[in-house]
């Protein structure tokens, strides 16, 4: 089974940036659906954006307009670019493909 590893979480002020990274352990991207999901604290985790094999791209509407998701396919990487954080936007973050998912990396936001 492919093994997902995140990174790039942190702290931020309210307004302030953040770049995920999510990396692969083979060759998957070209091939699947990439995706972020999101759990914030007492709450259920939730779809955050996709990007299919074909580079399609949808978002939660909460997100739009301020996340971007991408994809390296040549270094196996996947990208959430966040920008205009908000403390709603507090969560660990997790990278999801083909029924695997990574450990999370955490991003908060100080009001």
């Amino acid at each position: 089974q492919v093994q997902l590893v995140e990174s790039g979480g942190g702290l931020v002020q309210a307004g302030g940036s953040l770049r995920l990274s999510c990396t692969a352990s083979r060759r998957i991207f070209s091939t699947n659906a990439m995706a972020w999901y999101r759990q914030a604290p007492g709450k259920q985790r939730e779809f955050v954006a996709v990007i299919t094999s074909g580079g399609s791209t949808n978002y939660l509407d909460s997100v739009k307009g301020r996340f971007t998701i991408s994809r390296d396919s040549a270094k196996n990487t996947m990208f959430l670019q966040m920008n205009s954080l908000k403390p709603e936007d507090i969560a660990v973050y997790y990278c999801n493909s083909i029924g695997a998912w990574g450990r999370g990396t955490q991003v908060t936001v100080s009001s």
